[in-house]
């Protein structure tokens, strides 16, 4: 079953079982991959899914700093719980020894030794990490090791 088909069947569960806010962040989540099929002219594969989903929780993380800055808490604890109905679908996490080694291996492969060699590594690293691992952190990492 597909990424998309099963966002749709959680959907269907979640009106039967009268979930509301639960209901709410899911068709939040259905309308962005719409919206990007639409935009694109494309049916969206499980990668392009995870894609939309990490910039929804990007967006949704950046929401709680603002709201917490103004001292909204209880809009902060609706973008809270669409976080973690966002990450269901997120593949697994990669572990931080995983992250490394994969960093060691693209280091190696492209020779990179200064800072100004961080693109070509990032350019190996994504593909293999994209969507089971926070690519800001990776960066920093990569940053620490061509420092």
């Amino acid at each position: 079953m597909s990424l998309k088909a099963r966002v749709t069947e959680d959907m269907k569960l979640a009106m039967k079982a009268k979930e509301a806010a639960r209901l709410g962040a899911i068709r939040l989540l259905l309308a962005a991959i719409k919206q990007r099929e639409v935009d694109e002219r494309i049916e969206l594969d499980d990668a392009a899914v995870i894609a939309v989903i990490e910039k929804m929780l990007k967006q949704r993380k950046d929401s709680i700093t603002q709201y917490e800055a103004a001292k909204r808490q209880d809009l902060a604890d609706v973008e809270k719980f669409e976080i973690e109905v966002l990450t269901t679908y997120m593949p697994q996490a990669m572990s931080a020894a995983e992250v490394e080694m994969i960093i060691a291996e693209a280091l190696a492969a492209s020779g990179a030794t200064s800072p100004a060699d961080m693109g070509k590594v990032m350019a190996l690293v994504k593909p293999r990490i994209a969507g089971r691992a926070d690519m800001g952190e990776v960066s920093k990492l990569v940053k620490a090791k061509l420092a």
